[in-house]
């Protein structure tokens, strides 16, 4: 974004409250008061006199006004509470509670997790829109939509998960829905928290935070240290195979009008992240997995991420009897470098790895193993970093409009959004020889593979409406996105641009049968851009989205139901590292024509009272899905390869089901978390799964406990794991990699 882009912006930012534009939640919207769950039930206490009203709605309003119980769509909300209860690290563990969301496993610690929607491909999360706090989080959302960056769970207050027509009010991605991460907000009084835990494989936490208000002003400090010696053993080496990583977040307010007709509002969140750790895309031979699935082969020893980011948000809110507008102007940095193994010189490894016995792979098995030495070019190992740089900036506004027109009630919201955002790549490797067990630099010159720049300039506008008349309610929505891309390849000395527009209708409707009960059904335009430097014969993920369904909803119980169906016009696949692509494929998009997919989603969550002073909480969430491809076609993506009509997608289960039951007393409670995720193809097909070509099965439970010893301290425990079941979650790029394995944990928390 050059200099009279930002002039504009900032003209705009200051006339915010002419500026219709999408955002962050308002400040009723953005935490629950108090800051966190109470380890103890807290005294009453009463908001500052300028601090707005209807805090008791934080988690209640969530499209266009709507209640969750309301809204004609498909919505969920992990609340702190549930979030507090499961002790997860893991976005991927904590997602998968919720119906429809699932996910392809690769380090066991969910540094990089793959989420999927309904069926969109869970390759690092590309096809999601993700957000924190109502701002796109991805390092480049639009030019690179990967998220090789997702933040740390725990220090997320909740999570807000969307799907269906409501899906138009969030993007790029439509195709699935969104994932909107929302972090703490600035406490009404001074608050302070610490929360220390250890566990086995040298696992270690750390999480502190202190914050404060007055009248007019407030501010927070949050830090988070996260760490891991790993659980995977390299052969002859004593190198560990974890991480580490550090979080850091403030925020600032400053209420510059707090009364009157017209209450305006500034705040500020600054955030910093980074890490190291020593993961790797090399996996196991099946048979090397059946002997020991924490094993690590000796080629991966010098495999290594290292990334930090930044994080800039300047907000100002402007308050009014019916009418909220916000507006956020943001800017995100993230610079990452993975030095890992790319490959043999000659031989594709996951080659080698599906038949490491034959008399050629062999030779290539003992190389990688350590077992024999490199002895011809072609027993090369290249190793090498791939670096990139990403930007991602932008301004966004929202207005959020409630009125009356005759018997209708309107709850409104209208977004406009400017973003800009960057990928520079430059990917190098050298050569390595295993010599006597060790790797020796072979030497020669160092290759580029990669050198090139993407960026993407995108205008994105929506409005929706929900229209309620009795127990009816009407929610219209649309959204436009007008996007304009550059790749400028410097190695070829080339330059391509793209230009396209997307128009995203939705429709919703909510009837109440009872004040309880309700049906809902709705219908919207799914949408997903392709990457700059895409032939011109490429084009976007297109798709017309389904969905029905019925929702009981009653203090705090809700019994839901909903089926649904996406009928895609065009499918498309972008080829990944991850995905096992070669350098020549990268990044290259392919259409993959029509496809269908379609399932049931149900959800039930009640707690038991039968007296005593204690209660069971039960939650349950099971997803089916099925997929089918119509159209033939070839891929360079070794996921999908010679497609023909008939075949279902890769990495989408059939079945998933996770289950919560827990007993709660005055100042103690224990859970059970259970989660099935049924065994996925790793490559296109249709019939049996043929064996070496499909994940395992997995039947993992987890058991958290925890003692209010004081009204400000809490003992805690958790076993994750806790039958200590391993699977294969995934064998792309490289060979079979297997879950966590089971994992004890104690810790403290402690809140003032």
């Amino acid at each position: 974004m050059g200099a009279p882009t930002w002039a504009v912006a900032v003209v705009s930012f200051v006339v915010s409250s002419s500026v219709l534009a999408q955002t962050p939640p308002t400040p009723q919207e953005s935490s629950p008061t108090p800051t966190e769950a109470p380890l103890a039930p807290p005294p009453t206490e009463t908001e500052p006199p300028a601090a707005p009203p209807a805090d008791k709605h934080r988690f209640e309003s969530v499209v266009v006004g709507t209640s969750e119980a309301k809204t004609s769509g498909s919505i969920h909300i992990l609340k702190p509470e549930k979030l507090q209860r499961y002790e997860l690290d893991d976005p991927q563990a904590i997602l998968q509670s919720v119906p429809g969301v699932y996910g392809r496993g690769e380090d066991g610690f969910g540094l990089r997790p793959n989420l999927g929607l309904r069926g969109v491909n869970p390759d690092r999360s590309k096809k999601v829109t993700l957000l924190e706090d109502g701002i796109l989080f991805g390092p480049a959302p639009y030019s690179a939509p990967a998220a090789y960056y997702f933040p740390l769970m725990t220090r997320m207050q909740s999570v807000r998960v969307l799907k269906g027509p409501s899906s138009v009010q969030q993007g790029p991605q439509t195709v699935g829905g969104s994932v909107d991460l929302i972090t703490r907000d600035i406490p009404t009084q001074e608050s302070f928290g610490l929360d220390v835990a250890g566990g086995q494989y040298l696992y270690g936490k750390a999480h502190g935070y202190f914050g404060a208000s007055t009248e007019r002003a407030g501010f927070l400090i949050e830090g988070i240290h996260l760490r891991s010696n790993g659980f995977k053993d390299i052969d002859n080496s004593d190198a560990t195979t974890g991480f580490h990583r550090n979080e850091w977040m403030a925020k600032a307010r400053y209420r510059l009008v707090p009364d009157g007709e017209l209450r305006q509002t500034l705040q500020l969140k600054l955030g910093y992240s980074d890490e190291a750790s020593n993961e790797t895309y090399l996996g196991l031979s099946d048979a090397d997995f059946a002997a020991n699935p924490l094993r690590r082969y000796k080629a991966s020893q010098f495999d290594h991420m290292q990334w930090h980011r930044t994080q800039a948000v300047l907000s100002h809110v402007l308050e009014g009897r019916d009418i909220t507008v916000t507006t956020s102007l943001y800017r995100q940095d993230l610079d990452r470098s993975w030095r890992k193994v790319n490959g043999f010189r000659g031989i594709n490894i996951s080659n080698v790895l599906a038949d490491p016995t034959s008399a050629r792979n062999a030779i290539y098995y003992g190389v990688l193993t350590g077992e024999l030495d490199s002895s011809t070019p072609g027993e090369i190992l290249l190793i090498g970093p791939n670096h990139r740089v990403f930007v991602s900036q932008g301004i966004q506004s929202i207005a959020r409009w409630t009125a009356k027109t005759g018997p209708l009630s309107h709850s409104a919201e209208f977004g406009v959004r400017y973003h800009f955002d960057s990928i520079d790549r430059r990917h190098t490797q050298d050569g390595f020889r295993m010599v006597s067990g060790e790797l020796v630099a072979e030497g020669g010159t160092t290759e580029v593979t990669a050198d090139n720049k993407d960026s993407t300039h995108a205008l994105a506008l929506h409005a929706t409406d929900a229209i309620a008349w009795g127990p009816l309610v009407v929610t219209p929505g649309v959204r436009l996105e007008v996007i304009r891309s550059q790749s400028v390849d410097k190695m070829a000395g080339t330059t391509q641009s793209g230009a396209l527009e997307a128009l995203m209708p939705g429709l919703g409707v909510y009837g109440a049968l009872s004040p309880a009960l309700g049906l809902f059904a709705g219908a919207y335009r799914g949408f997903s851009p392709p990457a700059p430097g895409q032939p011109q014969t490429v084009g976007p993920e297109k798709s017309i989205n389904y969905e029905a369904g019925a929702r009981w909803s009653r203090r705090g119980e809700r019994f839901e139901v909903v089926g649904f169906f996406n009928d895609y016009s065009n499918l498309t696949d972008v080829c990944t590292f991850s995905n096992g692509c070669l350098n020549d494929n990268l990044d290259r998009q392919v259409d993959a024509g029509e496809a269908n997919i379609y399932g049931l989603e149900a959800y039930a969550e009640k707690t038991f009272r039968p007296g005593g002073g204690l209660t069971f909480p039960l939650t349950v969430a099971y997803t089916f899905t099925r997929t089918k491809l119509l159209n033939d076609f070839r891929s360079s993506d070794p996921q999908f390869g010679n497609v023909v009509a008939g075949d279902e997608l890769p990495y989408v289960p059939h079945h998933q089901l996770f289950a919560s039951i827990g007993v709660e007393g005055a100042r103690w409670g224990a859970f059970i978390n259970s989660t099935y995720l049924g065994s996925m193809r790793e490559e296109a097909g249709q019939g049996d799964i043929p064996e070496g070509k499909k994940t395992g099965a997995l039947l993992a439970f987890d058991v958290n406990a925890h003692w209010n010893i004081t009204r400000w301290g809490q003992l805690y425990v958790s076993g994750r794991n806790i039958l200590n079941e391993a699977v294969i979650v995934g064998r792309r790029p490289y060979g079979a990699r297997p879950n966590a394995p089971r994992t004890l944990i104690g810790g403290f928390k402690i809140q003032l």
